[in-house]
């Protein structure tokens, strides 16, 4: 039997954050929002293994480079939540980590619905 390998669409977004947080650095959140209007957030949420929440942090992906911003930020710029996700888990710490993927204004072609803007008829699959 052939095991297939798996690409998600957004693999380049979660590898360009890895590579970005792998480097040892300290962050706070920006006290100005980004200028370039990123196209993308990744949220980090770390919690004890099969215990409480202990955070929540959303970072801007602008090229190779991130900037931390506040959840306020990505409602008031419309940023919504992808299925787009990954779990990582340490043992040695007993820590999980779900990051995630929210985007502006994001489109689904495949839940489309048909409305007076656009009928079903006019949808191409």
């Amino acid at each position: 039997m052939t095991r297939l390998a798996m690409t998600l669409s957004h693999e380049s977004l979660f590898r360009t954050f890895k590579d970005w947080a792998d480097y040892p650095r300290s962050t706070e959140i920006s006290s100005s929002p980004p200028t370039n209007d990123p196209a993308h957030v990744i949220q980090v949420v770390k919690q004890v293994n099969f215990g409480p929440l202990e955070s929540k942090r959303y970072f801007a992906v602008n090229g190779d480079e991130c900037v931390e911003v506040e959840e306020k930020w990505l409602i008031e710029n419309n940023f919504q939540k992808l299925n787009a996700f990954k779990n990582f888990k340490c043992d040695v710490h007993s820590r999980f980590f779900e990051v995630n993927v929210y985007q502006k204004y994001p489109v689904n072609k495949h839940h489309w619905r048909a409305d007076v803007a656009r009928p079903a008829g006019e949808i191409e699959l």
